[in-house]
């Protein structure tokens, strides 16, 4: 695994924020987005290197951190991916997303149980 996915990984641990595009009236892309896509480029061939780390970051990471852990599993694993939402499912702990310019905040288990009726 390239040292530009582990750095995505560490940026990762400690998101407060959740979105997968640009933010804001001008579109900005956060640096957890880009660290996102990072770790989203490795996947599905790098999938054996980049499983441990998400491993660790649905222990240890933030709850945004574990939100972005959990939708990286769904790209190779939807199995792991949907244990994992399962898991999150009861996390009180709160994270900001974005859709656009449209901020909210809203908690890791409520985000979670979203994740599990999509899938």
């Amino acid at each position: 695994m390239t040292g530009s996915v582990v750095a995505a990984v560490r940026e990762l641990a400690s998101a407060e924020v959740v979105a997968f595009a640009g933010v804001g009236l001008a579109g900005r892309i956060l640096p957890v987005t880009e660290a996102y896509r990072a770790v989203e480029a490795a996947l599905p061939e790098g999938a054996d290197d980049v499983r441990p780390h998400l491993a660790w970051l649905l222990a240890n990471g933030s709850p945004a951190g574990k939100a972005y852990a959990a939708t990286l599993l769904a790209t190779f694993d939807p199995d792991a991916a949907r244990a994992a939402w399962g898991a999150l499912s009861h996390e009180a702990a709160e994270f900001t997303t974005f859709h656009g310019c449209i901020m909210d905040r809203t908690t890791l288990g409520q985000y979670a149980t979203g994740q599990l009726t999509v899938a």
